[in-house]
């Protein structure tokens, strides 16, 4: 029996798609011959970018919630505002002073712990080689420089929440009178303003030094003992435009701690603010700009 082989019709070419395709892979195309290409791809780009600093902050939060470190100085920071509160108060005497008043005195010190830790979210990453990882899993450097930014401003915020309310309750244990609450409100959000200002600035220096023994003395040097030196040599006046001169003024302590040259050249409260956050935004610049040109690959 011979077997019968019934002939194969050749494959015809698949043929071109129509611009008429409901496919998802045709509608771009055709999308894209229609319209320019920044018109189409912008809705998306700008989802990608919020996309990625949405991830940038959580991974930043996790870090941050994570090390044992930045507990430890939170902690630090409510038992010493609640203890430097509660010792002035304590030993006021008869002074007028009220906890609406003693509750920024050690908020120089949160201050500073804020500037610390703001160095050690970029210098410690730098350091043991996770910056490496961070810039190779999300290339984006202003995405990076701005969720560092974000989360170094709300760890001022936490900071300074957390050294207000401390020394408001040690002031209040040690036995003065509560004070005034439009004064205590008016007080709370300029201070708030300065460590967290505080914090970003503690970043940038940072990301400039990128090193966290050279950074936080070369911080601490700089705050509590170069203005110091220099500010009675300065032009009257002049010593308002140093950056943590401009910044402790925000805390409203009141003309007992001030020279009187510094009080007949006194700013307002809006322009300490912008004094102290130009140096923020300054140390910052140029931090992203070192950042961009010493890890460009």
């Amino acid at each position: 029996m011979s077997t019968v082989t019934s002939p194969v019709p050749p494959t015809s070419p698949i043929p071109p798609t129509s611009s008429s395709s409901s496919s998802p892979g045709a509608s771009t195309l055709t999308s894209i011959g229609a319209l320019p290409v920044d018109v189409v791809t912008t809705g998306r780009d700008r989802r990608d970018h919020v996309g990625a600093v949405r991830a940038a902050l959580r991974s930043e939060w996790i870090k941050l919630s994570t090390l044992r470190a930045h507990k430890l100085i939170l902690v630090a920071t409510a038992l010493i505002g609640a203890a430097i509160a509660f010792v002035l108060a304590a030993t006021a005497g008869d002074e007028p002073l009220t906890a609406a008043e003693l509750f920024i005195y050690p908020l120089p010190l949160v201050a500073m712990l804020a500037a610390v830790t703001g160095i050690l979210m970029f210098t410690a990453d730098d350091e043991h080689g996770l910056l490496a990882v961070a810039l190779t899993a999300r290339p984006s450097r202003w995405v990076i420089v701005l969720a560092r930014t974000v989360t170094a401003a709300a760890v001022g915020l936490a900071y300074g929440a957390t050294g207000m309310v401390a020394g408001f309750a040690g002031a209040a244990a040690g036995g003065v009178d509560l004070g005034s609450g439009s004064a205590l409100a008016s007080r709370a959000m300029w201070a708030l303003l300065y460590i967290s200002l505080a914090a970003v600035i503690g970043l940038g220096v940072g990301m400039i030094v990128r090193h966290s023994a050279g950074a936080i003395s070369g911080l601490l040097m700089w705050s509590f003992v170069i203005e110091s030196l220099f500010a009675p040599a300065l032009p009257d006046g002049v010593v308002h435009l140093l950056p943590f001169s401009a910044g402790y003024r925000l805390l409203d302590a009141g003309p007992s701690f001030e020279a009187p040259v510094v009080i007949a050249h006194e700013l307002a409260m809006w322009q300490y603010a912008l004094v102290f956050g130009g140096y923020a935004v300054l140390s910052l610049a140029v931090g992203a700009y070192l950042l961009h040109r010493r890890d460009t690959a």
